[in-house]
């Protein structure tokens, strides 16, 4: 798995959290039990020590050492039977004063004999999709309720191969995987499909981070600025680093020399490391090559897989439905 230092941190500290908040219920739970029901610390006492009785009963040697162990058990079942019916007589549960986890597969470490628990898994990715831009997007926007059926029938079919060639991209992602640019209209489906193909790539374990351009932009501006000796990682460097960026809207930002620069550099710096960059705009072939200079058009068009969206505007066509 590919996730950002932050974002292993955050959901490791939560795990943490977890384990001393359950730790500390159980603790109040016995100094109540222990309380009303006195008798119940003297036998946690003595059962606390089973261990050392076995270890003394193997130092005595292997003569008679089973039954040795054999009496020692027998004791610690008769105090746990006791210790159940001094619980329920005081109307309590059986394991009241038992340690309980969220998740008791691997009682909140996160790992299973070294392998990583469900727990871990689903907790990372659901940081992650929070992270990455599009969080309150996802419950509307996915790959299962993207509707072909506002789009106008000569254009339907050829959106139906984009949508199969995206799931596959999105199926088939690694981080060497072809970069691709979104060109079409407002409202064809390029921010739902942009977003759909992070949920998934997110899903399979990836470092995915979704911003529009004008927010990219003023991140890299506003770390022109920062103190460099703060000790504060850049916020512009996740941009840099993460295993697949998409970039929503690009055309809208002001477009200055530092922009551009910025564009550029973003670009040159992930196709360099190979790692892949979604790009999505309004602007035509034709538009781009005069808003950006020839650096960035030839990068665009020569290294991006171009992924045309056609037909009306779907939004006012769902505003008509209703």
């Amino acid at each position: 798995m590919s996730y950002s230092k932050e974002i292993v941190a955050s959901v490791f500290s939560e795990f943490d959290k977890k384990r001393k908040q359950s730790e500390s219920v159980r603790q109040m739970h016995l100094y109540e039990v222990y309380e009303r029901i006195p008798e119940l610390k003297e036998i946690d006492y003595e059962m606390s020590s089973t261990g050392l009785q076995i270890l003394g009963a193997s130092l005595q040697g292997k003569d008679g050492l089973e039954e040795r162990i054999a009496k020692i058990k027998e004791r610690n079942k008769e105090l746990q039977d006791k210790r159940a019916a001094l619980l329920t007589a005081d109307g309590y549960p059986v394991d009241y004063t038992d340690l309980k986890h969220q998740c008791e597969k691997c009682q909140d470490q996160g790992y299973i004999n070294g392998k990583i628990c469900s727990c871990l898994k689903n907790a990372l990715i659901t940081k992650q999709l929070e992270a990455s831009g599009v969080g309150q997007l996802i419950s509307g926007q996915s790959f299962e309720n993207f509707s072909l059926d506002m789009y106008a029938e000569n254009v339907r079919e050829q959106m139906s191969y984009l949508l199969d060639d995206l799931k596959e991209y999105a199926k088939s992602f690694d981080k060497e995987s072809s970069n691709l640019l979104f060109v079409g209209g407002t409202g064809l489906g390029k921010t739902h499909l942009s977003t759909a193909l992070a949920k998934a790539i997110i899903e399979k374990g990836y470092y995915v981070v979704y911003e529009t351009a004008t927010n990219i932009f003023s991140d890299f501006e506003n770390d022109r600025f920062r103190d460099r000796y703060a000790g504060e990682e850049p916020v512009s460097t996740k941009y840099m680093e993460c295993d697949l960026l998409i970039i929503d809207d690009l055309g809208t930002e002001v477009v200055t020399n530092f922009t551009v620069s910025c564009l550029y550099n973003l670009i040159n710096t992930r196709l360099n490391k190979r790692l892949p960059i979604i790009l999505s705009t309004n602007l035509n072939s034709e538009e781009i090559r005069k808003l950006y200079n020839d650096r960035i058009t030839s990068r665009l068009f020569g290294d991006f897989a171009i992924k045309f969206f056609k037909g009306e505007d779907i939004r006012k066509a769902k505003r008509v439905k209703r």
